[in-house]
């Protein structure tokens, strides 16, 4: 099992980097967003490697952070998600966007990536969306702090919701709404009214 590999930048293509270590040359499918911090040919490189074995093929898929490994096995257990998807998925959105939008529910997010129509974006958001706490989700996502600790912020109901409803109707996404929502949320407490949080969401959206 290979968990990890470092060498030098042989060559890479649309979807994939061959890694020389020592001598020896491993082709290694990647995201868009890993190749493009892959540097040139005979580059130092480092990936964390996720190994999938099948009868037929042993496939070795790199990444450029924890983060986005995780993420890439998370999508995958998604049925209908395979390899090629959870990559194109992590072509066009970073972890912290991935789990922003499938903890906002935006499927529309979702299926900007290539074989992602709004059927398998609909079962990723729903299938996912209570494991999103389990993964570092960043600033994206702030937290709402109450007397018991800390939650994944923000909770899909009163003041939150109804302000998150009033952005997207103003014409802003639903992910970014509601990432701007938690981080004026984070900063006004659990207490907040809609008509706090709207304004300071805003301003977040404009910073």
């Amino acid at each position: 099992m290979i968990a990890r590999l470092r060498g030098l930048l042989d060559s890479a293509g649309a979807d994939y980097a061959v890694v020389d270590c020592n001598g020896v040359g491993y082709l290694v499918f990647c995201s868009r967003r890993t190749l493009g911090l892959l540097g040139g040919p005979r580059e130092a490189v480092a990936l964390h490697v996720e190994t999938h074995v099948r009868e037929d093929h042993i496939h070795l898929y790199g990444f450029a952070d924890t983060a986005e490994r995780d993420w890439f096995r998370i999508l995958t257990t998604v049925q209908g998600v395979g390899a090629k998807v959870a990559l194109a998925i992590l072509s066009v959105l970073s972890p912290d966007q991935v789990a922003t939008a499938i903890a906002a529910g935006d499927k529309a997010m979702l299926a900007r990536a290539e074989g992602v129509g709004p059927k398998l974006a609909g079962r990723i958001a729903s299938e996912l969306k209570d494991k999103v706490g389990g993964i570092a989700l960043g600033p994206a996502l702030a937290t709402f702090h109450t007397g018991g600790g800390v939650a994944a912020a923000p909770a899909e109901a009163g003041a939150a919701a109804d302000a998150i409803s009033a952005l997207v109707n103003l014409g802003y996404g639903r992910a970014e709404a509601f990432a701007a929502v938690a981080r004026a949320g984070g900063k006004l407490g659990p207490e907040a009214t809609v008509s706090a949080i709207i304004p300071a969401a805003l301003r977040e959206l404009a910073s």
